[in-house]
């Protein structure tokens, strides 16, 4: 079993060989099974998690042992966890194993848990995808900041496309580089107001929650600015698709006769590439306008099938979770390629009594694809608001594994491609 891992004030990273790595499931901690970890990804990061100690194994007496200062200094010096974060294309399969200050909540990012064995960092993760699309090393190149410069210059009027290059330049957001790339999925944000009040919202949080990494949306762009971006994407781009619903807006189907008649107008250009809204799905009446628009796929965004957590994860306004299954439905039916979004967290997403409601629901609604999204967030703020709904987590291999099995059509990956 690889070593635990801690970090010092100054960032440098060390291991303890007495002391095993530990995961966390839910709020358990455990030790890992080799089937739930594998060496850290390329394009992968490490940080230290603020206000945690590490937990860990004594490899002579096998407890757990919540290490505060650094054993190699006298001074006491006190010592943070370490998380991984990972690239698209895996999923984490344990938290890291800390405790500490709850009081005090941790940025919103997808911690991991990770160990040291043989001089190589171990995490707690499985690949589910493929990685070269979201490899980090084919973003935040030398050549980007020109980029961006050239084609907000082409377009000066556009401040949807200035928009995009603040996410580029200043959020580092993937999903706006890939526009000035002209490649694969570039993200086209449209509403600055949403329908819910989801507890990892990455643009907009109470003060006293926790800080959102980026800003949002503050208007609602013209149907030319959203086309002189879209038209030239999916005209020209490798493998392209747009996808309104990104990081830095509230939800998309706000505006759906907006994104409509955006529809429209790109489909009387070109018609090569694809068309995505990624959205909660809450609001049947304006998916249903965007459906009817020719929309080729949707991804739904869902913490769990079960109403309790999914109203105390999502907080939404004015709809339910029979409203979102209704969208589903609809959106199958039209044909549309339908994927879940799934906020995956380790101990409560791979709960024998959520993997249940989640094979229900895509068993009755049609849905082809299952993308795991690792969820952002303070894992002890997450588990205070959720009912605790859930004692028998079979881990994330397994669950895999039955979602293979029970439904033989499902798609399992991390991220979005081309509808053929």
């Amino acid at each position: 079993m690889p070593n635990m891992l801690f970090a010092r004030p100054n960032g440098e990273l060390l291991d303890i060989p007495d002391i095993k790595m530990a995961g966390r499931s839910g709020d358990s901690f455990l030790e890992p099974l080799e089937e739930e970890l594998i060496p850290l990804p390329e394009g992968a990061s490490l940080t230290a998690v603020p206000y945690r100690y590490p937990v860990g194994i004594g490899r002579k007496n096998g407890e757990f042992l919540r290490i505060t200062t650094n054993p190699y200094r006298r001074n006491k010096e006190e010592v943070w966890a370490v998380g991984a974060l990972l690239p698209q294309g895996f999923t984490r399969t344990l938290l890291p194993a800390f405790s500490g200050d709850r009081e005090k909540p941790i940025p919103l990012f997808g911690y991991t848990a990770v160990g040291v064995r043989n001089g190589r960092f171990i995490v707690g993760a499985c690949q589910t995808d493929q990685h070269r699309l979201w490899n980090p090393v084919n973003y935040n190149t030398k050549e980007l900041a020109l980029l961006v410069e050239e084609k907000t210059k082409a377009f000066p009027q556009n401040r949807l496309l200035r928009q995009l290059g603040k996410c580029a330049l200043e959020y580092g957001c993937f999903t706006a580089q890939n526009i000035f790339y002209k490649r694969w999925e570039g993200g086209i944000p449209v509403s600055p107001s949403c329908n819910a009040r989801c507890i990892g919202c990455i643009s907009s949080q109470p003060a006293e929650c926790c800080p959102s990494p980026q800003g949002r949306l503050e208007f609602v762009p013209t149907l030319q600015e959203v086309t002189e971006i879209a038209i030239p994407h999916l005209a020209g781009g490798e493998d392209a698709i747009i996808s309104f619903g990104q990081g830095c807006e509230g939800e998309p189907s706000l505006q759906g006769e907006l994104i409509a008649a955006s529809i429209q107008k790109i489909r009387q250009t070109v018609d090569r590439g694809t068309i995505n809204i990624n959205t909660n799905g809450g609001d049947t009446e304006k998916l249903k306008i965007i459906v009817d628009a020719g929309i080729d796929a949707i991804r739904l965004s869902m913490i769990s099938a079960d109403p309790e957590i999914y109203r105390a994860y999502h907080r939404p306004q004015g709809y339910t979770l029979d409203n979102v299954r209704d969208s589903l439905k609809y959106a199958v039916a039209a044909g549309v390629y339908v994927s879940l979004n799934l906020l995956h967290f380790p101990g409560v997403t791979d709960d024998a009594s959520q993997i249940e409601a989640l094979i229900g629901i895509i068993k009755e609604t049609g849905v082809q694809k299952i993308q795991l999204r690792n969820l952002n967030i303070d894992p002890d703020v997450f588990l205070k608001i959720i009912p605790e709904h859930f004692d028998s987590p079979l881990g994330v291999p397994q669950m895999i594994s039955l979602f293979k099995e029970e439904i033989p059509w499902l798609e399992i990956g991390n991220y979005s491609r081309p509808v053929v």
